[in-house]
């Protein structure tokens, strides 16, 4: 999964993000609110990590322009050294999904944002995903439109489950390709995701006829949404 961590703490922040890569996540790190909050307008993530003690805005925040603002429902878990009751209480409150207390044991750290990600996605991965008039059987990589099967190549098929997972959000070029295509890959052009992107849509006739459109966001990335006729 891709990871943003916000933590002004250069060592901590190197530290965390070595261990939730260890665990086979993307990690980028930020030191500052302002920075990391022009980053997430333009990318896209599947969790973030953050620190409520920053130089210029509070974890709380940021949190609080994430879900109130920006209208950014991507999870959250807060790590900190605060840890009185009300001060959990309050990180709860304003959004966040899980909550830590410095020093952060990596088991728990691994674990708990482990949770929180299965949390997202369902608590547990179906083998088949009800998306009328679609219908995806992960097990096998079949995709059906009204009962009929489209044909699809492996990578068009993961394809299409990312974006029917992170429906109604904007997802970035970086983060399609990290997820669909790999870490490895970034020499891959954005041309190449476009293609791709472009061959879906026709293949699986995402238009308001069928409840759902894929538009594109410029500069930032694709965003598929439901819709009513």
């Amino acid at each position: 999964m891709r990871l943003a961590i916000l933590e002004d703490d250069v060592d901590q922040a190197k530290l965390l993000k070595l261990w939730l890569e260890n665990a086979e996540h993307t990690v980028d790190c930020f030191a500052d609110a302002a920075t990391f909050l022009r980053a997430v307008k333009r990318d896209s993530f599947d969790l973030y990590v953050l620190d409520w003690m920053l130089p210029d805005l509070s974890g709380i925040d940021v949190l609080k322009r994430l879900r109130d603002s920006m209208d950014d429902n991507t999870s959250v878990v807060i790590v900190t050294a605060r840890d009185e009751e009300h001060s959990i209480v309050t990180g709860l409150e304003a959004g966040a999904d899980d909550y830590l207390v410095k020093p952060v044991r990596q088991g728990e750290l691994v674990a708990r944002v482990s949770a929180v990600l299965r949390r997202a996605a369902g608590n547990k991965p179906a083998e088949e995903l009800d998306i009328a008039p679609y219908s995806m059987d992960i097990a096998t990589k079949s995709l059906k439109l009204e009962g009929e099967a489209i044909s699809l190549t492996n990578r068009e098929f993961e394809l299409a489950l990312f974006f029917f997972r992170n429906a109604g959000k904007m997802v970035s070029r970086n983060h399609m390709l990290e997820s669909i295509w790999g870490i490895e890959n970034k020499a891959v052009s954005t041309r190449t995701i476009d293609t791709h992107v472009s061959r879906l849509r026709k293949k699986l006739k995402l238009h308001e006829d069928n409840g759902w459109v894929l538009s594109s966001i410029y500069q930032h990335g694709y965003r598929l949404e439901q819709v009513t006729a």
